[in-house]
């Protein structure tokens, strides 16, 4: 088995197999991207060995964790060779202690080269927090109301070469009270954090990278303080769509959506919305005036956006009007400007 620092063994990893060996619930709050989750204990296991380490002592504790790990070992065997072609096995727990170890040993008496990460996952999150904390890249922020494809925009900008991160994807989340309808869950903190440093560390930090204009959190999660910064300072480039056009968009892509789950996102924002606008709402949904509810909720939207709009005018450098939602030409303007 060899130890690679945590530079190398990403490295070195690339496109290849990487296993975290820690519990499920250890995994589910964070990983390494495109690692799997083979756990040597699960929830319950790791406890019960966590307990008897505390109370007891290590030499209780490690014949416990053997006499769980035991009648697993056919079972991991078997998962590993059905997934992995490869000669190479890269392997990591939380310290790079015992887990990753034991699992290493196994992987090599089947004849798997073994790499293991210098103190394990500890040290790839102090990586990721590192990276984030002193990060120098360019930004050029596309900006807009509510409904105006800016997500369009930034899938036209990726398909001309441009480098774009789509933070709405990456956090399963579209920004607004509405914008976890449709979407996978959300991934807590720590795993967004993850994602993030994973594409920031590949990108080529002399060219700038296009995001779309976010506030300082996208449904649960936070953007990291220095990413969010950047952000702020960036320059805007602000996108004009017709209401009709954003209303056409907002209803398409939300009244699949059963009623009830419209109802509850409305409750979200009913304080700021006001009691009359959410009674409107609710009979424009009993209707089915699915044009009349997204008016309704979007005067609200409008009306937070212009704000912070005005807020960051000096930043605008160039203003793109989008008619009959036609965003390559609104991409061609954008790229002919800068």
């Amino acid at each position: 088995m060899k130890t690679l620092s945590i530079i190398d063994f990403l490295e070195q990893s690339a496109e290849k197999c990487i296993i975290d060996v820690r519990s499920e619930g250890e995994f589910l709050k964070g990983h390494v991207a495109n690692s799997v989750n083979i756990p040597l204990f699960n929830n319950a296991e790791r406890a019960k060995v966590g307990t008897t380490y505390k109370q007891v002592g290590k030499q209780q504790a490690i014949l416990e964790g053997l006499e769980i790990v035991g009648p697993k070992m056919a079972s991991f065997a078997k998962t590993v060779n059905e997934m992995n072609s490869r000669p190479e096995i890269f392997i990591y727990c939380w310290r790079g202690g015992m887990r990753s170890n034991s699992f290493g040993w196994l992987m090599e008496t089947l004849g798997y080269h073994v790499f293991l990460l210098k103190g394990g996952y500890k040290s790839y999150r102090r990586q990721v927090n590192e990276f984030l904390g002193n990060l120098q890249v360019s930004l050029k922020v596309v900006g807009g109301c509510t409904g105006s494809g800016k997500t369009e925009i930034l899938d036209q900008l990726k398909q001309k070469g441009e480098q774009v991160i789509d933070l709405e994807a990456m956090a399963h989340h579209k920004g607004s009270a509405f914008g976890g309808l449709g979407q996978p869950p959300e991934p807590g903190q720590e795993d967004f954090d993850n994602q993030l440093y994973e594409v920031l560390r590949k990108i080529d930090k002399t060219k700038p990278i296009w995001v779309e204009d976010e506030s300082k959190n996208i449904g649960r999660v936070f953007l990291p303080l220095k990413f969010l910064s950047l952000l702020q300072s960036a320059p805007v480039y602000s996108v004009h769509v017709s209401k009709d056009d954003r209303i056409k968009r907002l209803v398409n892509e939300y009244a699949v959506h059963k009623k009830e789950d419209l109802q509850n996102c409305l409750y979200k924002i009913r304080k700021r919305l006001g009691g009359q606008a959410v009674k409107d709402c609710l009979v424009a949904l009993e209707e089915n005036n699915f044009n009349h509810f997204a008016e309704l909720v979007l005067f609200y939207y409008d009306r937070t956006y212009l704000k912070h709009l005005e807020e960051k005018k000096a930043r605008i450098v160039k203003e793109i009007e989008v008619k009959d939602q036609n965003y390559k030409e609104a991409v061609e303007q954008l790229l002919g400007f800068t």
